[in-house]
């Protein structure tokens, strides 16, 4: 499932990265750039325009303002689960590579050097991952998400 979010769902794209989840969130497009996007890419548009949403053939409109609420929705409404959570850059939307330890040597602060044995590098912005608390949070979030769609 590949999604393109338009530009009123930015945190939305990031938390449906965060999920695993192929998806566009492109510089602000118009309705016709949107739907030929859409169309060429053969991703699900999600958008907060209702008019377009109707345009745009299986495309979704999101009802909600905030985040929580927009990414239960969508996980519920497309059965979206956690089992390739955090294997995505959530700036570039590129699958994350393992990286050596031993190359992020100097990329880290020293405390996460020493504590983490494992790191994970976006090969197109160079940004780093590793599970320290954040990835604990956002785990937990994901985790949270899923089950709230699946029940």
């Amino acid at each position: 499932m590949r999604f393109l979010c338009d530009h009123m769902l930015g945190t939305l794209a990031k938390w449906l990265r965060f999920l695993g989840y192929d998806t566009a969130y492109p510089e602000a497009l118009d309705d016709t750039g949107l739907k030929s996007l859409a169309l060429r890419e053969e991703r699900v548009l999600l958008t907060r325009d209702r008019e377009l949403s109707g345009r745009v053939p299986g495309s979704a409109y999101v009802e909600s303002d905030d985040p929580d609420e927009q990414l239960v929705q969508v996980a519920r409404a497309f059965r979206l689960t956690a089992e390739s959570a955090l294997t995505r850059c959530s700036v570039c939307n590129v699958p994350i590579e393992a990286v050596a330890k031993e190359e992020v040597r100097d990329r880290v602060p020293p405390g996460v050097y020493d504590r983490q044995r494992e790191f994970s590098r976006c090969h197109r912005c160079g940004r780093l991952y590793w599970q320290g608390s954040h990835f604990d949070h956002v785990l937990t979030k994901v985790r949270d998400v899923a089950a709230k769609a699946n029940s």
